[in-house]
């Protein structure tokens, strides 16, 4: 018996090893939960505290880790900024004015690299060429830019 317990630290740390293994190819931190359960049972086996109470301590603290800790820590790491494609993607962006942006007229500007068609936002604006201006919004294939 005294051998038995007196090695359950090193059954403890070999199980949470292998769980740390196994969460490197599944990414689903819930064997990382379990690794670190598992560390915990290995030191109250090394504080020499009886198996069942090691047992319990390393269960509890597993489940407790992927009940509290791990649906933040998974909305943490899946949270980040949202992928703008398309037109969506260019509000925002400065604008070259090419020709005179005139109310009720459309005129043209350049987008990155990119001619566009274009129009003020403000129907009551007028914008001139080389005047810096950024994209509002795009309706169709026209861009509504105003003033930077």
């Amino acid at each position: 018996m005294d051998w038995i317990s007196h090695n359950l630290w090193e059954t403890w740390l070999i199980a949470a090893i292998g769980l740390a293994v196994v969460e490197l190819v599944s990414l689903d931190l819930i064997f990382v939960m379990l690794a670190v359960g598992c560390l915990v049972g290995m030191l109250a086996a090394l504080l020499g505290l009886p198996g069942a109470i090691t047992l319990v301590l390393a269960m509890g603290s597993a489940v407790g880790l992927i009940a509290f800790l791990r649906p933040g820590l998974v909305k943490t790491l899946h949270a980040g900024p949202e992928l703008q494609t398309g037109a969506a993607a260019l509000i925002g962006h400065p604008v070259q004015v090419l020709t005179i942006l005139a109310p009720g007229q459309t005129g043209r500007v350049k987008i990155g690299g990119d001619e566009w068609t274009a129009a003020p936002y403000d129907e009551f604006d007028e914008i001139e060429p080389g005047e810096r201006a950024e994209v509002v919004e795009i309706r169709g294939a026209t861009a509504y830019v105003r003033r930077a």
